[in-house]
This record gives structure tokens, sequence and C-alpha cells, in this order.
């Protein structure tokens, strides 16, 4: 099943979001600073952001773990 993803970049806070569903939820902490999962009222994964994209260093990627609700 083929979904949307929206994809926002601002450049002059150098600023991506990148939503993979539209719906109510919130941004929360992942183990990398610049990095936010934004989550659904139940915890699922929906979208990520990330602060100073342009500040990425292409030798050495940049590796998060999104966190899936507890089961």
């Amino acid at each position: 099943m083929a979904r949307d993803v929206t994809v926002w970049y601002d450049p002059e806070a150098d600023y991506l979001e990148v939503l993979f569903e539209k719906r109510e939820g919130y941004f929360r902490e992942t183990n990398n600073d610049a990095v936010m999962e934004k989550v659904d009222l139940d915890g699922n994964v929906i979208g990520f952001s990330i602060l100073h994209v342009s500040a990425l260093d292409a030798s050495h990627p940049l590796s998060v773990t999104l966190k899936s609700p507890a089961a």
C-alpha cells in the first residue's frame, strides 16, 4: 500500500522534518541530540526531525534507532 511521506526543510532554521503519517502526536528525544522522533498518542513512530542538517558530516553518517512502543 502506497503512503504519502511529507518532507519539509527550513533552510533558515536548518531543520528537516519527515512525516510518515499525518496524525496527532508529539516529539520525543532519541539517543542523538540532533534527532527527535514524532510519535502518535499510542507511541507509534510517525516521523522524525533533524536539527542542524547542514552540519552533518558525510564521513560519519547519522545513526539513530527509533523506538517502538513497549510490547
